[in-house]
């Protein structure tokens, strides 16, 4: 029996988030018996539960600001060795999930190496250029990152992209990496077009099926609304553009709403969140067209998800994203005009043609990035 940590994440069963999901779909999904996975959550007490099978374990985090993912990681490592030391156990493999806590790396894993733990390490995409840090937090996590790679036994890489760049950024250290994707639901909505909820969302916001764009995300600078935006302002369309994003009190959306007057334009919706996930995934279906304009590195979940989903991806021409999409969707740059003449010729396009671009990004999803394909990868990596 193999037994493989998993910290990082805040824990399952997933209500939401990235890691959340990811882990969620590893223990559901689970093909072997030979794996144990033991699942360090985020709570206020130090109950231990099962799982999908997993040996989930809560750890209790003081509230200590933007530092209280750190210490969470750091009490969930400790409670691991603890816990493997207790248990005399053997063949165990810790997986963290993003790169928060390369300073204590050469410390602990000088301990886990006695252990004979390996320490494997998904690198995540480039927390460090996310605009939501200050100058001195961006250093931090660049510092972290470099030593996470350091100190690592395996990088697990979602993107062929960032397995590129850890390469060229940290070949000083000879890093040991492997490509496995994320994954995405390639399930169609459960619900039909005339469900109550549907009906009810589409009346609230006054929006018709096949006319308006899409993008879901969370409303950040370096996701590029800025950008999509103004295009889309200048852009001929008579549909609509619609935005699930949660902006309750987001300095970036009055700065937006001051310097663009989007609310002028009767055709952007910003229509808040959507937690039911069958009817965010129908929202997805009946799409005239989904943007995604993500610059900062990896594969996106929302990006999986509109593939699986709409027939029509607009998506911004950078590496993580052609990776993905490669030929099932259409692509523009951050030069100006580039995504409004883009709007107004797909347009032109015929229905046969779109109906093939969703066929090849569906595709896409199933042969590459389908939770079983990735569940299947990531056992045949810890067994071997």
């Amino acid at each position: 029996m193999d037994n493989v940590f998993i910290i990082g994440s805040k824990g399952i069963p997933a209500k939401y988030g990235g890691f959340e999901t990811f882990v969620e779909y590893l223990t559901a999904k689970q093909k072997t018996k030979d794996i144990k996975y033991h699942v360090s959550c985020l709570a206020d007490n130090h109950n231990e539960f099962e799982h999908n099978g997993a040996r989930c374990f809560n750890v209790n985090v003081p509230d200590i600001g933007s530092a209280k993912a750190v210490l969470y990681d750091l009490l969930s490592l400790k409670e691991c060795i603890k816990y493997i030391r207790e248990h005399n156990l053997k063949n165990c493999i810790i997986y963290i999930l993003a790169c928060r806590i390369g300073p204590f790396m050469s410390y602990y894993k000088r301990t886990l190496d006695r252990m004979g733990v390996k320490v494997y390490v998904n690198p995540d995409g480039h927390e460090w250029k996310r605009s939501k840090w200050n100058a001195a937090i961006r250093r931090y996590w660049k510092i972290s990152e470099q030593l996470m790679v350091k100190h690592s036994d395996l990088l697990v890489c979602d993107s062929k992209g960032i397995e590129s760049y850890i390469h060229a950024d940290y070949g000083k250290y000879n890093p040991k990496t492997t490509f496995i994707a994320y994954g995405a639901d390639v399930a169609p909505s459960t619900l039909s077009d005339n469900d109550s909820a549907l009906l009810e969302w589409n009346t609230k916001f006054n929006i018709k099926p096949n006319h308006y764009y899409l993008v879901v995300g969370r409303f950040v600078p370096e996701n590029n609304y800025e950008l999509m935006i103004r295009e889309f302002m200048k852009s001929k369309t008579k549909k609509d553009f619609v935005i699930i994003s949660n902006v309750e009190q987001n300095q970036f959306y009055q700065d937006l709403l001051t310097s663009t007057n989007f609310d002028k334009d009767p055709r952007i919706k910003f229509v808040g969140t959507v937690y039911d996930q069958e009817l965010l995934k129908k929202i997805r279906e009946d799409a005239f067209a989904y943007f995604h304009g993500h610059e900062v590195g990896g594969t996106n979940p929302s990006l999986l998800e509109a593939l699986a989903s709409t027939k029509l991806n607009l998506l911004l021409d950078v590496v993580f994203n052609k990776e993905v999409g490669s030929q099932g969707a259409v692509y523009f740059s951050k030069q100006e005009g580039s995504l409004a003449d883009l709007i107004d010729s797909v347009e032109e396009y015929s229905p046969e043609f779109i109906e093939e671009l969703g066929v090849r990004a569906k595709s896409r999803i199933i042969n590459e990035y389908s939770w079983d394909k990735i569940v299947s990868d990531y056992e045949r990596l810890f067994l071997n």
